[in-house]
């Protein structure tokens, strides 16, 4: 083979890997995650059945900016903990990590209110928020030995580009400092500010988000499987390239439910290599129900397709 010739197929071969990275990829489609802690309903991390099957993360619920006092107001970035903290303690958060090893734990930041006072994302200074928030989420996560933080900010004062750069630089300088190792988002459709501000974190700032923990059970109550399908290809298109879960919540308040195709229309995603894995809202809810619905969500995640065409 003449030099020519060699130069030709290396450089073919070097397209053709350059093409192939470029190629969107399935998503494993065995994560399942669980928000905890919101409801205090006296549920705890061990009593929510975990298939050891599967990348398990609990989610607990919440950790806000804002003061906890009869009058609430704003903290700009200076977090504090509203989950059941007798419940879900940092030695509960140890034993279940080292009674399962594919248990993962994350804190969300975000929360709708404190003593009925809605939660707005308040913000005086880019600069000051971020290096409060830095701080005091490191301050938690450490004490509780975390892995991760959730995104689910609903209502908002400050404008886009603040909740973008806030959010952006927050997950950015967590990540840079070994402090966690993933992040999700908890966005849902809306045609305000919660879909503005989200597609625009996601423009920006996608490398450093892991997972979208899109909140299909806001859609309407009655929601069918041809409807979620729908629904989903839109997320997916608007998070291009993002691992895009499924959700449903067992308060039954809306969205696709499980009696009426949840996870037909799950299974039909996972076969397509498109399903970045399931929520739910959440295990205080659950609880007495026995976690039917977890059960079930985690054996579908749990068997493996082999086939997948994006």
């Amino acid at each position: 083979m003449g030099f020519s010739e060699l130069f030709i197929l290396l450089f073919t071969l070097h397209s053709l890997l350059a093409m192939a990275s470029r190629q969107p990829t399935a998503p494993k489609s065995y994560l399942f995650s669980e928000y905890i802690g919101a409801e205090d309903n006296n549920v705890k991390f061990s009593d929510v059945p975990i298939n050891p099957n599967v990348e398990f993360h609990y989610i607990l619920a919440f950790a806000i900016d804002y003061t906890n006092s009869s009058s609430p107001s704003p903290t700009n970035g200076e977090f504090k903990i509203f989950w059941d903290t007798h419940n879900l303690s940092p030695s509960q958060v140890s034993s279940i990590k080292t009674q399962h090893t594919n248990v993962k734990v994350a804190l969300s930041l975000g929360g709708d209110t404190v003593r009925g006072k809605t939660c707005n994302f308040t913000v005086s200074s880019v600069d000051s928020w971020v290096s409060n928030a830095v701080s005091s989420l490191t301050k938690i996560i450490q004490e509780y030995n975390l892995d991760g933080i959730d995104i689910d900010y609903e209502h908002f004062v400050s404008d886009q580009v603040t909740f973008v750069e806030c959010i952006g630089k927050l997950i950015t300088a967590l990540k840079n400092n070994g402090v966690i190792t993933f992040a999700s988002i908890a966005p849902f459709d809306d045609d305000d500010e919660v879909k503005r501000n989200y597609m625009a974190l996601w423009k920006s700032y996608a490398h450093v988000i892991d997972y979208v923990n899109f909140q299909f059970y806001a859609y309407d109550k009655g929601t069918t499987v041809s409807q979620f399908m729908r629904y989903f290809q839109t997320q997916r298109d608007n998070y291009g390239g993002g691992n895009i879960l499924a959700s449903i919540t067992t308060e039954g308040s809306g969205g696709l439910s499980p009696k009426n195709g949840f996870f037909t229309a799950c299974n039909m995603l996972k076969s397509q290599g498109k399903l970045g894995g399931v929520f739910v809202w959440s295990a205080d809810n659950s609880k007495a129900s026995g976690f039917k619905y977890e059960k079930q969500s985690q054996a579908l995640l749990a068997t493996r397709h082999k086939n997948f065409s994006v």
